[in-house]
């Protein structure tokens, strides 16, 4: 990409009127989410999500293929990153593009090291807990409830099932869970405002559309749908906080950059110089819930489609949650 310069970033450019303002935008929605994950009360099923992560919510699909899913995205997407890389250097991570996608990456990595770490503890289990397995996800899959599915002992039985291993790699699993979210509202709004912003205002003046660029700009999302498709992971509303707290981290890293002398941005609309300023940091803070939303339909379209089309072999993610 090619670089160009703006006006000279020094004291007077921080005196501008719009800068407080651009600053309140960013810093109110993130003194909220921290708030909303300060309060977040503890979920009593959390136990459960060691298991969901690595399964699929299809029921007859063995998780191995999950597994090498995942394995062969991270290695994709690797590849691509270290493309990226030698075209550009350490430069690359100057752009929220390359943010989201390593994220998307860690996603595949974390995923893969669960999926296998899953896959080797049923393969320990007896054939006993796997067949009750079996039962749970095919009452799931036919509609009835996890009280139908089965009794108070069984899912006290499930939840005392769950040993040191698992409670070790909690926090793994948390990230795993805390960085699908990201991703997932990251990934459309990063792919969206390249080919519906940045590519019409900038293709061919600012940077030349490459076929790596392209690659960079849209299999993030796509790998990431994927997988979305065939994993059991409940996509919540309230994973949009994460979302909120990762692009306020992007802006304040520009910020810093910028507070120090550097004088090119990395995207025209977070250029502080210009009276519309404002406007363009509103409208990107706005611009998040849509990018979130659309994901959040994605999935509930998954399953609500899924789950009437093929009864007997998708299983919603709230009937796995629940159980």
């Amino acid at each position: 990409m090619q670089r160009s310069s703006n006006e000279e970033v020094g004291f007077n450019y921080w005196m501008k009127w719009q800068v407080p303002v651009c600053g309140l935008i960013i810093a109110i929605p993130t003194a909220i989410a921290i708030k909303f994950i300060k309060s977040k009360p503890r979920n009593p099923q959390s136990h459960n999500l060691n298991e969901i992560l690595w399964i699929s919510c299809w029921r007859n699909l063995n998780p191995k293929w999950l597994l090498l899913y995942r394995a062969l995205a991270f290695l994709s997407m690797a590849y691509l990153l270290f493309q990226m890389l030698l075209f550009s250097g350490l430069f690359a991570f100057y752009f929220y593009t390359q943010w989201t996608f390593a994220l998307v990456m860690v996603y595949f990595a974390l995923g893969t090291i669960v999926s296998a770490r899953g896959c080797l503890m049923s393969s320990k289990k007896s054939p006993t807990e796997n067949t009750e397995n079996d039962k749970f996800l095919k009452n799931s899959s036919e509609g009835n409830g996890s009280d139908s599915a089965m009794n108070s002992r069984e899912k006290e039985n499930r939840i005392s099932d769950v040993d040191e291993a698992n409670e070790r790699a909690g926090i793994l699993e948390s990230l795993m869970d805390i960085t699908y979210q990201i991703s997932a509202g990251a990934s459309v709004l990063t792919d969206l405002v390249f080919w519906f912003i940045l590519v019409p205002m900038l293709a061919g003046k600012q940077f030349e559309l490459t076929l790596l660029i392209g690659f960079i700009h849209s299999l993030n999302a796509v790998f990431l749908a994927i997988d979305s498709l065939f994993n059991a992971l409940p996509f919540e509303w309230f994973g949009f906080v994460y979302f909120i707290l990762w692009s306020a981290t992007y802006v304040t890293f520009q910020w810093i950059l910028h507070a120090f002398g550097l004088k090119w941005w990395p995207y025209p609309f977070l250029d502080l110089s210009t009276p519309s300023a404002p406007l363009w940091y509103l409208g990107l803070a706005l611009i998040h819930v849509p990018c979130y939303g659309v994901y959040f339909l994605f999935v509930k379209a998954k399953n609500a489609i899924f789950s009437k089309l093929f009864q007997r072999a998708f299983v919603r993610s709230q009937h796995l949650k629940a159980a």
